[in-house]
């Protein structure tokens, strides 16, 4: 086949959840298909890539969308209904790459990556489209304003949820829409009554986060990993450290805190003292998963699955998270990662964690035969590939 890529970032360095996904699905379906890859450059960096990039991808080409520029489109779009996630994607430039890409290539199906970029391929209806939503981004906004103290933020969380709710509808414009967990499926079916909607999950890369010969004997180091200038991770550890830690500490009084993610912002930092670290950006971080005792992954808002929890899992090591990126696993809890949803049950359940090496082993062993049957990126990629060839077929 020969698939188009529509991403709305250039999807190198894989190190942010957007980018992770496109580059390993991409990196595998290069090998049997020709791929092309349309996507915006937003920095410097980014028009440095195309070398890297051109391994996979039979033509890349980029479209410039200075971070300036998208603010202007924002604050254009103050007083209409288009969410604001749309409007910083929002460009003339684009529309005319993508056209005049379609008037002299075929391809035999598209793949048009987030909420945001649907906007480009809503009308090219003669054309096999796939729409891949890394979660329900209305749920996303909903659960961020339920968790925001500011009224003035708030305000705007609630404008934008409304506004992405209300735009969600342009799902029904395509053949297929994918998310990556059951608890989006079914909010998305439930809120619109969409029909063609499938499910593409997160995935790891085995090669990468494989179980290496794990100690389980420590208890003295709890993990999260992340990016750590967005949102829901910065209020996750700020929310750990503040009501979950001091419930841990009153048992293990020495255990240590390692943040570990690039980009940490002044509120991150401001967390660190002689038991909390504050790595900065880390090139391997499987080395770090091997390192933990027990990965933590306490968010309060966002939606989808959590890499941070399947890369753990991957590695055999015992993860506690609340619900968000747990219900949409299709899993129980206890196999590879246990959900609490309080600040006492996921204190309790780290606690009993740190206990019990035995237990320890038993969680982090059921992690690793879930990630090998469901979530490799091999195992995804074939789903993408099968969902990708019905829709060619049937053009035919």
């Amino acid at each position: 086949m020969k698939i188009l890529f529509l991403a709305n970032r250039v999807p190198y360095p894989p190190f942010r959840g957007d980018k992770l996904k496109i580059y390993n699905l991409a990196k595998r379906l290069c090998r049997q298909h020709e791929l092309h890859l349309l996507t915006f450059a937003q920095t410097e960096e980014d028009w440095g890539y195309e070398q890297e990039l051109a391994k996979i991808f039979t033509s890349v080409q980029f479209v410039s969308l200075p971070k300036w520029r998208s603010m202007l489109h924002c604050i254009g779009g103050v007083f209409d209904s288009i969410p604001f996630q749309v409007h910083y994607f929002k460009s003339g430039a684009m529309k005319h790459a993508l056209a005049a890409l379609l008037s002299r290539e075929s391809f035999d199906v598209v793949h048009v990556q987030h909420l945001r970029m649907a906007q480009y391929l809503e009308h090219y209806t003669a054309i096999p489209r796939i729409l891949d939503l890394p979660d329900a981004f209305s749920l996303y906004w909903r659960r961020k304003q339920e968790t925001t103290g500011n009224p003035v933020l708030r305000f705007f969380e609630r404008l934008e949820q409304k506004r992405v709710y209300r735009y969600e509808r342009i799902l029904e414009q395509y053949q297929l829409s994918l998310v990556c967990s059951r608890e989006d499926k079914a909010y998305l079916q439930q809120e619109h009554g969409l029909k063609h909607i499938e499910l593409l999950p997160n995935g790891v890369d085995t090669d990468v986060f494989y179980p290496r010969v794990h100690d389980y004997t420590h208890q003295h180091t709890l993990l999260f990993t992340g990016n750590m200038d967005y949102g829901p991770n910065i209020d996750a550890v700020c929310f750990f450290v503040q009501d979950i830690l001091p419930l841990i500490r009153r048992q293990f009084p020495g255990v240590r805190f390692v943040i570990a993610g690039q980009r940490p912002v002044a509120r991150v930092r401001a967390l660190a003292n002689e038991s909390i670290t504050i790595t900065g950006f880390i090139p391997d971080l499987s080395v770090q998963y091997n390192e933990a005792s027990v990965v933590v992954a306490p968010l309060r808002f966002g939606a989808g699955t959590q890499n941070k929890v399947l890369e753990a899992m991957a590695m055999g090591v015992p993860v506690v998270c609340s619900h968000i990126g747990f219900e949409g696993l299709g899993i129980r809890s206890g196999e590879g990662a246990v959900m609490q949803t309080s600040p006492d049950g996921f204190a309790q359940s780290v606690i009993e964690l740190l206990s019990s090496e035995s237990r320890r082993r038993e969680v982090g062993e059921q992690g690793i035969q879930v990630i090998r049957s469901r979530f490799s990126w091999d195992i995804v990629t074939q789903q993408l590939e099968g969902y990708c060839s019905t829709l060619a077929a049937g053009r035919d």
